[in-house]
């Protein structure tokens, strides 16, 4: 590129780039056409050497029985030739496929699968994640503590005794008030 930023200007007219694809495009149109011709002459060719023209003109049934025999077994012999060749090129095919996946590996460019947003439900990640193990509905609000209306009258009626809550936490601070925590917690059980 020049220090412009301009792409170079080519040497070959757009005339004669247009003339020069025409031309190759007709000739691999004329391979292509020719190709196709050999491959038709080669499978008549192979078709006559395998096959011989069959003179069905006065044979007995005996003869006829006999030559339908022989063609059963040709037959035969041709599926089980196919059928080998098709093994073949599956397992070619799933070789390519493997050694392709290492190339990659080895290139350490992995294509990437495009993510998509999936809304799940806590139920159906536990489910995912945990597979039959999983039991029951995971209800987040069955595993909350329930608080009793007693209880809380008792903490009110507990609170409303201590006065000034600063002497409460005066008389809670340092090691005696972390005893006297726990004595009270442990007589309370």
């Amino acid at each position: 590129m020049n220090p412009r930023g301009e792409k170079p200007k080519s040497k070959i007219s757009a005339s004669r780039k247009l003339s020069l694809k025409m031309l190759l495009l007709t000739r691999a149109c004329e391979d292509l056409e020719k190709e196709r011709q050999e491959r038709e002459e080669e499978k008549v060719r192979y078709l006559g050497e395998k096959l011989p023209p069959l003179q069905l003109s006065g044979m007995s049934l005996k003869e006829l029985q006999e030559l339908c025999k022989q063609l059963h077994t040709k037959i035969d012999i041709v599926d089980e030739e196919r059928y080998d060749c098709e093994s073949k090129v599956n397992k070619h095919n799933k070789d390519i496929h493997e050694l392709k996946l290492k190339v990659q590996d080895l290139g350490g460019k992995f294509k990437k699968p495009a993510l998509r947003k999936v809304r799940v439900s806590a139920d159906e990640m536990m489910r995912a994640l945990l597979g039959s193990k999983h039991k029951g509905s995971m209800d987040l609000r069955a595993n909350l503590k329930s608080v009793k209306k007693e209880d809380v009258k008792q903490d009110k009626v507990l609170t409303n005794e201590v006065g000034d809550w600063r002497k409460n936490v005066e008389a809670m601070s340092g090691m005696e008030g972390r005893k006297k925590m726990f004595d009270t917690g442990g007589g309370a059980q």
